[in-house]
């Protein structure tokens, strides 16, 4: 995993924010973002697919959320 963006606790648009600025920073490869929302959840997802990423996965545990985005 090339970096972890650890957005629990967070309130939207917060989650997003950081998402993408993990994106832009490492142009492409895998990230993984863990936020406690259903809303981040699907906000995060859509700002990636918006932004060229591709969602691989979507993990949910105790309420909180592991997406795992990559971009090749």
């Amino acid at each position: 995993m090339a970096e972890t963006v650890d957005a629990r606790g967070l309130s939207c648009p917060q989650p997003v924010l950081d998402a993408l600025a993990a994106m832009k920073r490492l142009g492409s490869g895998t990230i993984e973002i863990l936020v406690d929302t259903e809303a981040s959840k699907e906000n995060v997802a859509r700002a990636a697919t918006g932004s060229g990423w591709r969602v691989e996965n979507v993990a949910e545990n105790a309420g909180e959320y592991r997406l795992t985005i990559a971009k090749p």
